[in-house]
């Protein structure tokens, strides 16, 4: 049986490493809430997109995401995005989002505003997996285990195309735009922790992650 008392696991990586499917199984394995802060990225994009500001003009797009009522499930067997009363599940994961969340995402305004909103939540909860960017590192440092996932690029690639039913080659050149402006903006750049764990998914398969995690959090006696 799970444990109730707190525990707080953050999961870093690039796109394709496993992050999701991980996060969620394990959170469901624990008993915990799972919050996916990409996706809170991925709606504030969405809104301004949907507002037509551009990109480029750092203070339009903080004025948009101060806007959005952005809210988001933590339940790792059904959670939902929801941006001004609109369930925007499927929309964040489209082409158009996800060509330009890198840019929104860079605007320090707007990581500081999810950042605080991301806390609030991880405090509220108290037991959760959460799974980003720069989780270990800038939104819960404190965090009881760090992990930091990574795969082979091919490995990525194949992953992601067969989610989104997407030309490998195609989606294999969109994660290295997107791992080159996530690994190179001023703003909380995607990086692992000095006191993470790295664990390559490449030849793993999900269970095998999971499992691993979950033997990491039982020698830390918080599982």
């Amino acid at each position: 049986m799970a444990r109730s008392g707190r525990c707080v696991v953050a999961v870093d990586g690039p796109s394709g490493s496993g992050k999701s499917t991980v996060s969620r199984r394990l959170a469901a394995e624990l008993g915990a809430g799972y919050l996916d802060t990409g996706a809170m990225y991925r709606a504030i994009t969405w809104a301004v997109l949907r507002s037509g500001v551009e990109l480029t003009d750092a203070d339009a797009v903080a004025k948009v995401a101060a806007d959005v009522d952005l809210r988001i499930g933590t339940d790792p067997q059904g959670y939902h995005v929801i941006a001004d009363g609109v369930t925007v599940d499927a929309e964040i994961r489209g082409p158009e989002v996800t060509g330009a969340v890198s840019a929104v995402s860079a605007v320090p305004t707007v990581r500081t505003m999810l950042v605080e909103h991301q806390r609030a939540i991880i405090d509220q909860l108290g037991r959760i997996v959460v799974e980003g960017r720069d989780i270990a590192g800038v939104v819960a440092p404190d965090a009881d285990l760090k992990v930091f996932l990574t795969a082979s690029a091919a490995a990525r690639a194949a992953r992601r195309s067969a989610e989104i039913a997407a030309d490998v080659a195609a989606t294999a050149e969109d994660l290295a735009r997107r791992d080159r402006l996530d690994s190179t903006r001023k703003a909380s750049p995607l990086q692992k922790a000095a006191d993470a764990v790295e664990l390559d998914t490449t030849e793993l398969g999900i269970d095998e992650v999971v499992a691993r995690l979950r033997e990491m959090l039982n020698s830390k006696g918080v599982a």
